[in-house]
């Protein structure tokens, strides 16, 4: 596989500075990072992005996340291996990133039960993640970027 663009960051500089000092406030944020990984690879596998997919993947398992939680992340719901909280996360991630999907867009029960397990401030700075992943992806999806090449 050959990228489209291999430059796509480099051409688009600025663009790339606001992606990236969003990153920074995440990095800051009350945030946790274990579920933020797991909600960049949840985000990552949905829309097709090889690189990010690899990337998190990657990172969750530098920072000791193991490996059977993370080949179970795409059918999360159909194992034992994630806690409630980390299964709002990953709803919302899901309910976001699938948002044209459905007609009353995230639905109250997601954000419901995703509020009774994050504060506001991080339930803001897990949306602002949300958001932030999907623009990574669609970025890389379509420079057609390849995975390994962050490495």
């Amino acid at each position: 596989m050959q990228p489209r663009m291999a430059n796509v960051y480099k051409v688009a500089g600025p663009g790339y500075q606001a992606l990236a000092a969003m990153e920074e406030f995440l990095r800051d944020s009350p945030a946790p990072d274990d579920i933020l990984e797991l909600v960049r690879l949840r985000v990552s596998q949905i829309n097709g992005c090889s690189l990010c997919v690899d990337m998190h993947a990657h990172r969750a398992s530098d920072a000791g996340e193991t490996n059977e939680r993370l080949w179970a992340v795409a059918a999360w719901r159909d194992t034992p291996f994630f806690t409630d909280r980390e299964r709002a996360a990953l709803a919302l991630a899901e309910a976001v990133t699938r948002i044209a999907d459905n007609p009353e867009g995230v639905p109250d029960d997601v954000w419901d039960t995703a509020a009774g397990h994050f504060a506001p401030d991080v339930l803001a700075a897990l949306v602002m993640a949300i958001a932030s992943i999907n623009a990574w992806n669609r970025v890389n999806v379509a420079a057609r970027l390849v995975a390994g090449s962050f490495r």
